[in-house]
């Protein structure tokens, strides 16, 4: 395991060990426990910087309690008025402002009359049977490393006895478990997760003698314990990652870091500790994860190019290339690290890269990803092969490429990104990961973004339906799904990744809705989705095309759906704390267009910028 990273920090040191003994021995070794490697250092959370308000109350109300007095543990209640970090009273007054007068000095003013008086005093909002049980089961799914929260398992099924992988801490899985922490003010079990995955990012990973490049991020990790010796006396708890070397088709996950990015952004923004992203070992990390996804390579495109099953679709189903989720997570990963990355002579360099890469890449996706009713009807009048430098048909498309379902379905209002872009090759497939999170990042323009949300408004019964949110539409079916995904037992039409609905996505539907005005749409579909997911015990995806069936394989008690209806949640009790996640669109990035270098008139970035500033 010993080695040294690129930017020359030692990557040797496992995470933090924890020696356990056995009841036998517990006794008379108690005196004599030590740790075979220290904890990671936890420095106390520098209250500086941009911080919501009920954050500085937080940092308020510790200081002016007195140091003599030890805390006492406060158990966990499943009442959310006491379910909070510290039991303290200030994050109530952010998730239930009602509960609560304005904290104003004392005025001598008249007493208002009676009914004055109980007209201003709106009534609270009780948190829902429904509710309760989620923050319930997301606290059963946590799991600890060395007496420490590190994350959330992917499900916590008891009427399953065949675990498989659902046992350990995915990284793009615990995303919106981190989040409906951070907004409940339980900012420790983020922090903790942040760093301990960033200490597996440096571990040496082999495939058959091969190692993929520094800066990969594990899909998943599990925490386990080992004997010390062969006496069984003594046992060390480790965390286990798994970079894809056990995954199904052993596929490496790009998304991971690109979450890890993200999500570190939205911790350091709700809490205000940027010490954190200030770090050498979190600054390294980040460049470690730009310098894989920025290393130049053969390809012609600004995209990134990758395999089959890299990231949420995990199977084989036909997205090898430049899917749109990986751009749209990419193109926010290089946002938030551009924010995060500290200025310094080392440094210059990379961020001018990071821009170069943002600019070419929100023009290609704008440009050619878009498709309305316009744009179809374009490509259906294409010529093909064209060769010189001012061609139309760009990709060399070809007109009978256009699938006979989309000619009836794309409405005459609205438009979406396509779900991928190749020499050749268009995938018309309705990625919803993808379109919602470009939306979030700004990477399509304000009035793209508009149309993917009319889109799924008027195509609420295909998208929506039964339960939110089809992962792709539509299926493939037939010699199709044969072909592409190898007539895939779990992926069969309208199940699972092929058209299946995943009540996770509602998480990044609302923040999407909220970002562009719309929280009607969202609380819509959140309806849709409470009354169901309960009783249905909380699974992890439906099937059918109406989505009114549960999973054939799908596991109950799925922690990211828990975790994503709790977050859609207090998104919508608490929109401003959507920023923590979204990105605004940048005019210097506008600017930078490549096209203002040539004769091209017809540019989405010139259109995008007399929207905002129109």
């Amino acid at each position: 395991m010993n080695g040294q990273t690129t930017m020359g920090l030692a990557a040797a040191v496992r995470p933090c060990r924890q020696r356990l003994l056995t009841s036998a021995s517990a006794a008379a070794a108690k005196a004599s426990v030590i740790r075979l490697f220290p904890r990671c250092s936890h420095p106390p959370h520098h209250h500086h910087g941009r911080r919501f308000p009920f954050l500085v109350s937080a940092a308020s109300h510790t200081s002016q309690s007195d140091p003599s007095t030890t805390p006492t543990p406060t158990p966990v209640a499943s009442d959310p008025h006491s379910a909070v970090a510290g039991n303290l009273p200030f994050f109530d007054r952010v998730l239930f402002p009602a509960s609560f007068p304005l904290e104003t000095p004392p005025v001598e003013e008249p007493a208002p009359p009676a009914d004055e008086g109980q007209a201003s005093t709106s009534p609270v909002r009780e948190e829902t049977e429904t509710e309760t049980e989620a923050w319930r089961l997301l606290r059963r799914a946590v799991v600890s490393y060395c007496g420490e929260p590190v994350g959330t398992v992917a499900a916590e099924d008891p009427e399953c006895t065949e675990m498989l992988n659902y046992d350990q801490v995915f990284i793009r899985d615990f995303v919106p478990s981190a989040l409906a922490f951070l907004m409940r003010g339980e900012t420790e079990i983020v922090r903790n997760f942040l760093l301990h995955t960033l200490q597996l990012q440096s571990w040496e990973k082999t495939v058959d003698c091969y190692s993929p490049g520094q800066g990969l991020m594990p899909a998943s990790f599990k925490i386990r314990t080992v004997p010390l010796d062969e006496n069984n006396e003594a046992f060390e708890e480790i965390l286990d990652p798994d970079f894809g070397e056990s995954a199904i088709g052993r596929v490496a996950p790009v998304d991971s870091g690109l979450w890890w990015i993200i999500l570190l952004r939205a911790y350091c923004k709700i809490t205000g500790d940027y010490s954190l992203q200030e770090r050498v070992d979190v600054q390294t990390g980040i460049k470690l994860i730009l310098s894989l996804c920025l290393s130049d390579g053969f390809d012609m495109f600004p995209t990134l190019l990758v395999t089959d099953g890299s990231c949420m679709i995990d199977r084989r189903m036909g997205i090898h290339g430049h899917p749109l989720e990986i751009q749209a997570l990419f193109y926010s990963a290089l946002r938030c690290s551009r924010e995060m990355i500290v200025m310094n002579d080392g440094s210059k360099h990379l961020l001018r890269a990071i821009n170069n890469r943002l600019s070419a890449l929100s023009f290609h996706i704008r440009e050619y990803y878009w498709v309305d009713m316009n744009k179809i009807n374009e490509i259906y009048r294409y010529k093909t092969e064209e060769y010189s430098h001012d061609a139309t048909n760009k990709f060399n498309i070809y007109p009978e490429q256009i699938p006979s379902w989309l000619v009836d379905w794309i409405p005459e209002k609205g438009g979406y990104l396509i779900g991928n872009l190749q020499p050749a090759h268009m995938d018309f497939r309705f990625f919803s990961l993808g379109n919602l999170w470009a939306i979030s990042s700004s990477l399509t323009t304000p009035t793209q973004a508009e149309g993917i949300l009319s889109l799924i408004e008027e195509k609420w019964d295909d998208l929506i339906a039964y339960m939110p949110l089809k992962i792709c539409y539509p299926a493939m079916e037939y010699d199709e799904w044969r072909i592409i995904t190898g007539s895939d037992p779990k992926n069969t039409p309208w199940s699972y990744h092929n058209g299946g609905s995943w009540p996770t996505l509602l998480w990044q539907f609302t923040l999407a809705c909220i970002k562009m005005g719309r929280p009607e749409l969202a609380r819509r579909a959140i309806a849709v989705a409470e009354e169901k997911l309960s009783a249905d015990k909380w699974p992890e995806y439906y099937d059918t095309r109406s989505g009114r069936f549960i999973g054939k394989q799908s596991r109950s008690y799925q922690t990211w759906t828990i975790a994503g209806f709790l977050t859609s949640k207090m998104l919508l009790e608490n929109p401003e704390l959507a920023s923590i996640l979204t990105c605004d669109e940048d005019l210097e990035l506008l600017e930078g267009c490549a096209c203002c270098l040539s004769k091209r008139t017809r540019c989405s970035r010139r259109a995008a910028k007399s929207d905002i500033i129109g």
